[in-house]
């Protein structure tokens, strides 16, 4: 092993959060690495090129906002981007910024321990993809973890899968190349987010695709379409910016989307008409229709059953529609999907609706699928089956903090941390967007930016005043994790089998991780603690 490098500060991810902290702290004057797993930066964008991918997110909304000189420099082309043209901005920033030079690309941290003597970390990496090969070593005062929510795929809990003898294809590390489907049988196993883009544009390509489904989602439409100069010009952009400071999902919604009404303070007639409005509008605004949506009662079921006669309208095979039809969840208490034609791709010919709760997969064998009721002949089969999200990528790392004590071990009944910023018992350790934080409840980009810059001014204050640690009072976190499950209680989205409490892997404790107080109150918060000298941290002078 060669002699460690020694810096101010390593960041772990080379997406949206490592581009802007690297950008941020070289500012400062900190000697600072970022490694990359990937041979590219951009992170979920660089990983995730299955056909159809695109930010559910509006492009206006999803581009940085620290830098008018980027605003004038890059136009997006839809209201909704694909994935190509967002890894191309990333692509873009990192030229523009001169990051380059300090991304170690290829590179993967497998393990990050805490000397105590020395107050830093030790963080230990190897090349990635490679089964074996020479270990490095980085010493760094602070470690942070940008290594995003969405990013360590799930391993699919499907009988026989790695015995199937043709292509098999993960949506989350989808081949760069791309895959051609022409004249082919495809199954596809997932209808979450990814598999909701993918299978419209897959069925355009397969000669029969079938559509292997365990649980219906609620699925709105986006309404893409080209965006004009206009919409993304200076201007347009500080009013959406703004406005999405004050929304508690951290987007900007005009025209008044943002209702401050309970739908029982309405007429029937008034409800269904905003439920209409917003549909029309498309993109996640129906999770704002109404101050009750998100609670179970009336209004939340109004708002299915709303959904569940749009999808009666669009899809002529009525058997085919009520196996779509989501029943056994609450309207928002999963991840809504935003999609373009999904609905209407099952009118086609060639595509299958298979639905798992009536026969389930027996097993997957080396030339299709096998369900209690049919072997389905197939040529390529896609896993569209998600991730280990919010905690995956960082308990894959072995973290050690003070005294040697393990994150997974510390994490193994649900994870534990102060304002989803910091860890007790683990010093100069900061997560970008981790479990207690809006995250991916929030327009990411902006939970990003403001993690990145509440993390970098900390920092800043440390050196100022001559300290060596910070670390999160055990106290100050047991208060916050019992504030964020109790804010959480009374909405749909805690209590349902989704990823957000971690139901979608097998043996992972059940706990809502993200907080869904809003993104103006979780930045208050975290304003006001940075304010009054970082309370709820121990701080250890140099």
């Amino acid at each position: 092993m060669t002699e460690p490098e020694t810096l101010d500060v390593l960041v772990v991810g080379a997406g949206y959060s490592g581009l802007y902290l690297l950008h941020r702290l070289r500012a400062q004057g900190l000697s600072v690495r970022v490694v990359e797993a990937g041979d590219g930066v951009g992170g979920t964008w660089y990983w995730n090129r299955y056909p159809g991918a695109r930010c559910d997110v509006e492009s206006v909304e999803y581009g940085y906002s620290f830098s008018a000189e980027l605003d004038s420099e890059w136009s997006w082309n839809e209201r909704y981007s694909t994935q190509p043209q967002i890894l191309a901005y990333l692509n873009r920033v990192a030229d523009r910024l001169d990051l380059r030079r300090d991304i170690r690309l290829n590179t993967r941290v497998v393990a990050a321990h805490y000397d105590e003597s020395g107050r830093s970390w030790r963080v230990r990496t190897e090349p990635a993809g490679a089964d074996s090969g020479e270990h490095t070593e980085v010493v760094a005062r602070f470690c942070v973890m940008a290594t995003g929510c969405l990013s360590k795929p799930k391993i699919p809990d499907i009988p026989g899968v790695s015995s199937f003898a043709r292509p098999t294809y993960a949506t989350s590390s989808w081949p760069h190349e791309g895959v051609d489907f022409a004249g082919q049988r495809v199954g596809i196993i997932g209808t979450g987010s990814s598999g909701v883009q993918a299978i419209p544009m897959i069925a355009e390509q397969a000669a029969h695709l079938h559509v292997f489904q365990r649980t219906a989602n609620y699925i709105v439409p986006a309404h893409n379409r080209e965006l004009t100069n206009a919409e993304q010009g200076p201007e347009e952009l500080a009013v959406r910016r703004s406005s999405a400071l004050n929304n508690p999902s951290g987007l900007a919604f005009d025209g008044g989307e943002l209702n401050e009404r309970a739908a029982t303070e309405v007429s029937e007639e008034e409800r269904e008409r905003e439920f209409e409005r917003l549909w029309r509008k498309g993109g996640l605004t129906m999770l704002l229709a109404f101050t009750d949506v998100g609670t179970e009662g009336p209004t939340n079921e109004a708002a299915a059953e709303f959904v569940h006669r749009k999808i009666r309208e669009k899809v002529r095979d009525p058997k085919v529609a009520e196996t779509l039809v989501p029943r056994d969840h609450p309207f928002g208490a999963k991840r809504l999907c935003v999609d373009t034609g999904y609905y209407e791709t099952f009118n086609r010919d060639n595509v299958t609706l298979v639905n798992l709760r009536e026969t389930p997969i027996e097993q997957v064998i080396p030339t299709g699928v096998r369900t209690t009721a049919e072997h389905i002949e197939l040529d390529a089969l896609v896993l569209a089956t998600g991730f280990d999200a919010m905690t995956g990528a960082l308990t894959a790392i072995d973290i050690r903090g003070s005294g040697g004590a393990r994150l997974r071990q510390l994490w193994a009944n649900g994870p534990r941390s102060y304002l989803g910023l910091a860890i007790a018992g683990f010093p100069n350790l900061f997560t970008v967007t981790g479990p207690g934080s809006p995250s991916v409840l929030s327009n990411m980009r902006l939970s990003i930016e403001q993690h990145v810059d509440w993390i970098t001014d900390c920092i800043r204050y440390l050196d100022e005043h001559n300290i060596a640690s910070i670390e999160a009072d055990e106290a100050a976190q047991d208060s916050w994790v019992q504030h964020v499950a109790e804010v959480a209680e009374p909405t749909v989205v805690a209590h349902a089998r989704n990823w957000y409490v971690g139901a979608n892997v097998p043996g992972k404790p059940r706990m809502f991780m993200p907080y869904i107080g809003g993104v103006p109150v979780y930045r208050e918060t975290c304003e006001k603690v940075a304010a009054d000298g970082y309370q709820g941290f121990e701080l250890t002078s140099a």
